[in-house]
C-alpha cells in the first residue's frame, strides 16, 4: 500500500490544526507531530510557517469552492434554485462538527497586518465566491447589484453562524435571498 504524499499529509495536519485552533496557536512542531513526519521533511516542503499557511488557505479555497459548486449543480435545479441552494450548502457546512466560521476571515484576523500572502489568499477566496454568486444571479435573471447583496447575505450568515454557533443563519439568509430575488427587477 502506497503511503500518502508527504505534502498532502502536512497540509491535512495543518488544515485540521489551523482551522481548529487558530494559526498563531499552532506551532510547526504540532504540524510535524500531526503529520507523522520529521521537522526536516516539513521544512523541505514548506520553508516557513508563512508558506504553509498560504498553501493551506489556497488548498482550502479550491476544495471549499469545488464542494459548493458540486452541491449546487447537483441539487439546485433551476437557476433560481441553484442560487438558493448555496444557502442550503452553507447550512450543511455550519452544522458540521468543528465549524469555526470562515478560515480566510479567521486567518486574516490573526495575520492580516503582517502577512500579505494571507491577505491575498483571503481576497482571492472572497472575490471568487462573489464571482460565483454573480454568475448564478445572472443565470437567474437578477440584476448585477443583486449578486453583491446576496454575497453580503452569505458572508453575514457565515459570520453569524460562527459567532452564535447556530446553523439556522443559513436558512434565515436563504429566506432573505428569496425576498431579494423576488423584489429584483428582471434584466
Amino acid at each position: 500500500m502506497e503511503q500518502e504524499d508527504p505534502r498532502t499529509r502536512i497540509l491535512d495536519a495543518a488544515e485540521e490544526l489551523f482551522y481548529g485552533q487558530g494559526v498563531q496557536a499552532v506551532g510547526m512542531d504540532a504540524v510535524r507531530a500531526a503529520s507523522g513526519l520529521t521537522m526536516r521533511r516539513v521544512y523541505q516542503h514548506f520553508p516557513s510557517k508563512g508558506d504553509l499557511v498560504e498553501a493551506y488557505l489556497l488548498r482550502r479555497d479550491g476544495r471549499w469552492r469545488a464542494s459548493l459548486a458540486e452541491y449546487v449543480s447537483r441539487t439546485g435545479g433551476s437557476p433560481r434554485g441553484q442560487l438558493l441552494a448555496v444557502f442550503d450548502w452553507l447550512g450543511r457546512w455550519f452544522a458540521e462538527p468543528g465549524f469555526r466560521g470562515c478560515a480566510f476571515v479567521n486567518a486574516l484576523g490573526e495575520l492580516g497586518a503582517t502577512s500579505p500572502g494571507v491577505v491575498a489568499a483571503a481576497r482571492h477566496h472572497k472575490t471568487e465566491f462573489g464571482s460565483y454568486l454573480a454568475a448564478l444571479a445572472e443565470a437567474a435573471g437578477a440584476p448585477p447589484a443583486t449578486a453583491v447583496h446576496l454575497t453580503l447575505l452569505a458572508e453575514g450568515a457565515i459570520t453569524g453562524a460562527a459567532v452564535h454557533g447556530d446553523p439556522t443563519a443559513a436558512a434565515d439568509a436563504k429566506e432573505a435571498a428569496g425576498m431579494l430575488l423576488d423584489a429584483a427587477p428582471a434584466r
